[in-house]
């Protein structure tokens, strides 16, 4: 039974985790560079006074920190014999996801990357509705996700310290376009804005071809402040149309000419439970012995990581990248190959 959670970092994102853990009634000890009081206070947690406190003290430990730091705590952790909660991606780059797949291994320990998409009522019944064939084989999936840029000088836009609008945001459907759609065999990526400089108005596109002949177009943009967050799919198949938009108040739209069982929208979106808190419930029902596996593994976060690491190359040399392979569901190590 998982009791005491050790939650560290507490920028923006610590926020939803923190309301999760509260929500799930667990005793949570934050440590953090900067910013932990404040948010012990806010939400009755307490506090460490250094990193080693919090792996001695706690049962599972949450890492919301910056992307640059995932590897190094998230294995120190692990050899604290603890299992992780690590916010995506996994690693500031395919190197530090690997070696985090590699030192779970080695442990013998979970650790969940937090693509929490993964659990968004939307995007969790497009998954449902592919594998049961609904549209049949999919030709043209379209994936889309738009907001303000993060502040300028932050860690976010610097590419060479796991930052960069491909691996920040794109990153989301990059994993969605895998989970979905299955193995990637060639990348083709272009984008517009400076991203690592912190200038608004940053837009990223990619092309990805599946296997299976399918094509997803990715597109992904920060824009300048006071932008509002959006984010959609629009997947096409032999026999039919799922779409979801989050501009429209039913967001998920089955279109599948000759379904008698369809009402147009299945199911309705709701909020009523936070993904974040969903997520985070699904990662516990693993580590208390409740579910045999996660939505989402370590080995999805490796595959996300590698594939945004082939659209910011192809971005930089301005031709399509063929892939060995990227495919999450038969990954066998944390290595492509």
């Amino acid at each position: 039974m998982i009791e005491r959670v050790g939650l560290i970092g507490a920028g923006g994102v610590s926020h939803v985790h923190a309301q999760a853990w509260r929500e799930l009634g667990r005793t949570v000890t934050v440590y953090s560079l900067d910013g932990a009081p404040e948010l012990a206070r806010q939400y009755g947690f307490e506090l460490a006074d250094d990193l080693d406190e919090v792996l001695r003290t706690s049962d599972l430990i949450d890492v919301v920190t910056p992307t640059p730091s995932h590897r190094e705590i998230t294995v120190a952790a692990l050899e604290a014999g603890l299992p992780v909660i690590c916010e995506k991606p996994l690693g500031a780059t395919q190197a530090d996801a690997v070696a985090v797949a590699e030192a779970a291994r080695a442990a013998g320990l979970p650790v969940f990357p937090a693509h929490v998409v993964r659990y968004m009522p939307d995007y969790a019944a497009l998954k449902a509705a592919l594998d049961a064939g609904r549209i049949g084989p999919v030709a043209i999936a379209r994936w889309w996700r738009h907001g303000e840029a993060p502040g300028a000088g932050s860690w976010f836009h610097d590419e060479s310290a796991g930052g960069g609008i491909v691996r920040d945001l794109m990153i989301h459907d990059l994993d969605q376009a895998l989970w979905q759609l299955g193995e990637v065999v060639e990348v083709y990526g272009v984008q517009s804005g400076a991203s690592e400089t912190g200038e608004p108005n940053a837009v990223a596109v990619a092309v990805l071809t599946h296997a299976s002949g399918a094509i997803s177009q990715l597109t992904a943009s920060w824009g300048p402040r006071g932008t509002t967050f959006r984010t959609g799919y629009a997947v096409f198949g032999a026999e039919g149309m799922l779409r979801s938009d989050s501009d429209r108040n039913g967001p998920y739209l089955a279109d599948v000419p000759g379904d008698a069982a369809s009402s147009g929208y299945m199911p309705p979106q709701t909020r009523a439970v936070s993904p974040y808190t969903a997520e985070i419930a699904g990662f516990l029902d693993v580590v208390e012995g409740r579910e045999a596996a996660a939505r989402v593994g370590v080995d999805d976060g490796v595959a996300a990581v590698a594939l945004a690491e082939l659209v910011m190359q192809s971005i930089a040399e301005g031709r399509a990248i063929p892939v060995g392979r990227v495919d999450a569901a038969e990954r066998e190590s944390g290595e492509l190959r």
